[in-house]
């Protein structure tokens, strides 16, 4: 029995060591994930995307140097870190070609610390001409869409007629293209595309002059600048490393609000944002997670069509925007900003079992006499909840607030929760007694250095 007892401690301590902590968004996207990853991740030996692709923008600053990664995972500036993009991943290879350009001057060695599963999907050129086909066709009711070719990769991934990653390494793999690119051209003919005409004035198309024979080409040449990089099974490389004792961050994109399940639906993305798309994500068991990190902006913000309760269509939303420079880093589109909502905050933190939140942009609200804060909804019949509704695209909803006295002071003196103004002591106090999680970090400015932590 002794013995018995011994080799159950001893198997026990090795599942204590095997831990995956969660970071992700609690709103509706751009909290401010890529600087609290870039904080945090030298406590991590793995940080590993599990989701979303090149729409993503995941912002850093530090040593004087704002960094955008849209997928490559935001460990990338830590020599020692593994940085993992995850088979829940879909993969632009041109746009991850221009990722790794411009990361180049920082001497990273990529053959050290990037790996890519060979089971994320591929976006291909096509896809991001039936994204854009897909919502010009919707008009008014357009999602709001980045354009890049997320949805209809994802769709052929359901469809189970998609291209992975480890297909490039086939050598029929030009074969497989031009079978998948056969099936989306029947599409865009069914939305009756004009290359020449619906590409007019969009982002990113306009450099092409419309030849899609020059986006292909330069598609192939991203694909064999691809083949040069790790391909691997990462969901045997990220359990191998837990065996071993290593510690996994899994770095969420967009917000749990826009989760496919979850969210304001259909203004939603693609793939599951929340905590349950980290185990099919990146091929980990749900017991492997331990700590859940939950991202919310001291005031909340939104890109693209959607319902946002709390939005601000006057002076101070302009206030809040402009302060806050809340323009998307993927699309440069201006967000739409509004009060913290909490009755959103708690469905979040209820959906992701979050253990710490984490607060960023507190500095934004710094010249505010007074600040709202959303604490139910009331219904068109009259009565109030703090819970969100089955369809908030159709019932709409009226926030009812608590208004609070705002801290009116520059926040870049302090360094800790101690010596923080009594007044924001009181907005985090507030929102802990409505939450039940701790507020563990505050982010006063994008530095990493501006972040004051009790983690």
């Amino acid at each position: 029995m002794q013995s018995f007892l011994k080799k159950y401690n001893t198997f026990s301590k090795k599942i204590e060591i095997m831990a995956v902590d969660i970071l992700l968004g609690l709103q509706w996207g751009d909290e401010g994930k890529g600087k609290i990853v870039d904080v945090i991740a030298p406590k991590y030996d793995v940080v590993a995307r599990f989701q979303g692709g090149p729409n993503a923008g995941h912002t850093l600053e530090f040593d004087g140097h704002k960094h955008v990664l849209h997928q490559i995972p935001s460990g990338i500036f830590h020599a020692a870190i593994k940085n993992v993009i995850g088979n829940g991943v879909v993969l632009d290879p041109i746009i991850f070609r221009k990722e790794i350009d411009a990361l180049k001057k920082f001497n990273i060695d990529f053959a050290k610390n990037l790996f890519i599963s060979k089971k994320a999907q591929l976006i291909i050129p096509s896809h991001r001409l039936l994204d854009l086909a897909s919502e010009k066709s919707k008009g008014e009711s357009k999602i709001g869409s980045t354009l890049k070719g997320i949805s209809p990769t994802y769709q052929d991934k359901i469809a189970r007629q998609g291209l992975r990653v480890g297909d490039i390494l086939d050598k029929n793999f030009k074969s497989y293209y031009t079978t998948l690119l056969t099936i989306h051209k029947s599409k865009l003919d069914f939305y009756q595309f004009d290359l020449s005409k619906d590409l007019a004035g969009i982002k990113d198309f306009e450099k092409y002059d419309f030849d899609f024979a020059k986006i292909e080409a330069d598609f192939f040449s991203a694909i064999e600048f691809l083949k040069t990089f790790n391909l691997v099974d990462s969901e045997y490389l990220i359990n191998q490393e837990l065996s071993q004792g290593k510690s996994v961050l899994a770095e969420g994109a967009q917000g749990s609000l826009l989760d496919i399940d979850f969210g304001s639906y259909p203004f939603v993305t693609s793939s599951n944002t929340t905590a349950a798309g980290v185990c099919s994500g990146l091929g980990v068991a749900p017991s492997t997670i331990k700590e859940v990190f939950g991202i919310f902006k001291a005031y909340c913000t939104r890109v693209g069509s959607g319902p946002f309760p709390t939005e601000l269509l006057d002076v101070v939303g302009n206030k809040i925007r402009e302060i806050g420079r809340e323009f998307g880093s993927t699309t440069g589109r201006p967000r739409r900003c509004g009060w913290l909502d909490l009755p959103t905050l708690k469905y979040s933190c209820m959906l992701n079992g979050v253990t710490h939140l984490l607060m960023m942009k507190a500095d934004v609200l710094n010249d505010f006499d007074e600040i709202n804060i959303c604490t139910g909804y009331k219904l068109a019949n009259g009565s109030t909840t703090d819970q969100l509704p089955y369809d908030m695209v159709k019932e709409a909803v009226t926030p009812v607030y608590t208004t609070m006295k705002g801290w009116h002071c520059d926040l870049s003196p302090y360094k800790t929760f101690d010596t923080m103004p009594v007044e924001l002591k009181e907005y985090l106090t507030f929102i802990e007694s409505e939450m039940k999680v701790p507020v563990s970090v505050v982010s006063i400015g994008p530095d990493r250095n501006q972040t004051i932590s009790r983690l």
